[in-house]
């Protein structure tokens, strides 16, 4: 059943969702008091939970970033409108970001896998297939521009987007609120990147810069199980565009802070119960989460999110200086290497990072339910 079906047939008991055009100011603003964050993702059907849970916690959500890694960040940027409209968000504005990251394109990734063996999960990198697309497959592939209607369970946004230069307008949120904006990254690091090279003084003047990625030591976890095992550990947000990874993690963020294995946990996966322990409340939000979740993948972004909005789930960190292979013939191509300060490389000026080893799945779960069943809207 189509998510219009199953929205119509709930609309008796929940509030309509507005259709106007996506504000750029702050007048209709959610938590204006709150810390101030921007999210950039590959935004798909399932993903208003990160965006509810900044707002359950009293955080303003400046706006949302549409990134290619998935999909491509215009289909990325649409799911975003979408999401917020059928959560009355659309006073939160969305931006999209670069159509490519810095140097990959499909067709070199794709003959990067012919030397170095494929991806287990290959995002928008994946040959362009009509046939996917037309059964609801976000684009990969192809054009970066076009826009495949089919995939968006949560039903086509109306409202539209703010810019499409998401580089330049972080440059300009963080230069209005110097030292107050943390910068979520659950996507590819382009945007976060070019924002980097754009403004010498972006990166120390953010609050701090929280990443979904830099698996370590998971190589091993790639051999055994299906290939799907290998999916969850391989680190595809930082494959999609190692060279802007690199960037990121070497520019002058007051703090930056890895979140990858820990969300891997058994804890931290949608399993049917919890999806219908969720769904108990009936909001559209809830319609579309039971309608999007991947019972078989991780809640990766929101656990990654959740350690910045409550620093007491984490239940053990550790810190070191971390390095990015940007090699396109090394097999490691995106993935980290860390050091201990006494063997840092002398002639690289690498950062030291938090690294989040594991999470409270319980303090987990109850936020999440929560931020779904009672989301904060702009009304």
């Amino acid at each position: 059943m189509r998510l219009s079906i199953l929205l119509a047939l709930t609309s008796s008991v929940v509030a309509s969702c507005g259709g106007t055009a996506a504000r750029t100011d702050r007048a209709g603003a959610v938590n204006p008091g709150g810390p101030k964050i921007i999210m950039d993702n590959d935004w798909n059907s399932g993903a208003a939970t990160q965006f509810l849970m900044a707002l359950d916690y009293g955080w303003d959500v400046l706006g949302l970033i549409g990134d290619t890694s998935n999909s491509w960040a215009l289909q990325c940027s649409m799911h975003a409108l979408a999401l917020l409209e059928i959560g009355n968000l659309s006073c939160i504005p969305v931006h999209k970001g670069s159509d490519y990251p810095l140097l990959m394109t499909p067709k070199l990734m794709q003959s990067y896998e012919t030397i170095m063996g494929p991806l287990a999960w290959e995002g928008v990198f994946k040959p362009q297939n009509d046939t996917a697309e037309a059964l609801g497959s976000d684009p990969t592939s192809g054009d970066p521009r076009r826009i495949v209607k089919e995939a968006f369970i949560e039903g086509y946004p109306n409202t539209t987007l703010a810019g499409d230069l998401a580089a330049a307008w972080m440059v300009e949120q963080v230069r209005k609120y110097p030292g107050e904006v943390t910068i979520f990254s659950a996507g590819a690091l382009t945007n976060i990147a070019m924002a980097v090279r754009m403004d010498s003084e972006f990166a120390k003047n953010t609050k701090a810069l929280w990443i979904m990625g830099g698996f370590a030591d998971t190589n091993l976890l790639m051999t055994s199980g299906s290939t799907l095992q290998a999916d969850i550990n391989t680190d595809f947000n930082f494959k999609a565009d190692p060279e802007a990874t690199k960037i990121a993690l070497t520019a002058d963020f007051p703090n930056i802070t890895l979140v990858a294995n820990a969300a891997n946990a058994l804890d931290l996966f949608p399993t049917p119960e919890y999806i219908a322990e969720i769904a108990e409340v009936v909001n559209p939000c809830t319609v579309v989460n039971s309608a999007a979740a991947y019972p078989d993948l991780p809640f990766w972004d929101e656990a990654t999110l959740l350690t910045l909005l409550e620093p007491d789930s984490v239940l053990n960190q550790t810190s070191f200086y971390v390095n990015v292979d940007t090699s396109y013939y090394s097999p490691t191509y995106g993935n980290i290497w860390a050091y201990q300060e006494a063997l840092v490389p002398s002639q690289q000026d690498l950062r030291e990072v938090n690294f989040v080893y594991s999470i409270n799945g319980t303090t987990f779960q109850s936020a999440l339910k929560r931020a779904l069943q009672y989301p904060k809207s702009c009304a």
